[in-house]
């Protein structure tokens, strides 16, 4: 069970960083694809029904594929997490000497004394050996542990959520008027998921929102030129 925090007033938001990524990631991409493909469509056919049937098409498929592609490369992440430990915990078994040498050594390269290192390294392999090499020489905490299930829901779920941005700003706005609807509201989007996305972290705001919308509207920009350079609509 994880302990509860010694400063509850003053909370760390690093256990956040593994949903709050897959999160960001879904609803930008959200965003910018699926605003991509309406004004693309609404380029070549304006027509509200074909604008509405490919915005829809882009957000359900690529919910699928977020969470699909989050699930198997978190998972993947997993499985090596949980190779390392056990591969750590065999040598536990085998090498308990050269084990505990390890952790002398890691935090005598911390700062401390040979001597209060080896005190250190002693008293927290009595409690917990295993905990002790996984924490401190692997690098793993509860904290950072991959969890596929949580970024799969995390990514599908804000794609979802972001892609329907600019399918209703389609669906509202007159046929004329799709293209640039979508791109103001797109932008407007952008900057509200910089500002969301920093507040969840306890980031700078400017800095987060200046990113989100720069790279957004840099991809869109570059499907753009793309489309324009080969004569065609993307």
């Amino acid at each position: 069970m994880t302990a509860g925090s010694t400063h509850p007033d003053d909370p760390h938001y690093v256990n956040r960083s593994n949903w709050l990524r897959a999160a960001v990631l879904g609803a930008n991409d959200g965003i910018v694809s699926v605003s991509s493909l309406v004004v693309g469509v609404a380029a070549a056919d304006p027509a509200p029904r074909a604008v509405m049937i490919a915005g829809v098409a882009g957000l359900v498929a690529g919910a699928m594929s977020m969470a699909a592609g989050e699930y198997v490369s978190v998972s993947s992440q997993s499985d090596i997490e949980r190779a390392d430990i056990k591969r750590e915990e065999a040598a536990l078994e085998e090498t308990p000497e050269a084990e505990f040498e390890e952790l002398v050594a890691i935090y005598e390269a911390r700062g401390l004394s040979r001597a209060t290192a080896e005190t250190v390294a002693r008293e927290l392999t009595e409690k917990d050996a295993l905990a002790a090499h996984v924490r401190d020489e692997l690098g793993l905490s509860e904290a950072h542990q991959a969890n596929p299930l949580q970024a799969a829901l995390a990514s599908g779920a804000t794609f979802s959520l972001a892609a329907s941005v600019p399918v209703l700003a389609a669906w509202l706005s007159p046929a004329s008027a799709i293209i640039p609807t979508v791109l103001v509201v797109t932008v407007l989007a952008l900057a509200v998921l910089g500002a969301l996305g920093a507040k969840a972290g306890a980031a700078p705001l400017r800095p987060a929102v200046v990113r989100v919308v720069g790279w957004g509207v840099f991809a869109m920009a570059v499907t753009a030129a793309v489309g324009w350079l080969f004569g065609v609509t993307v």
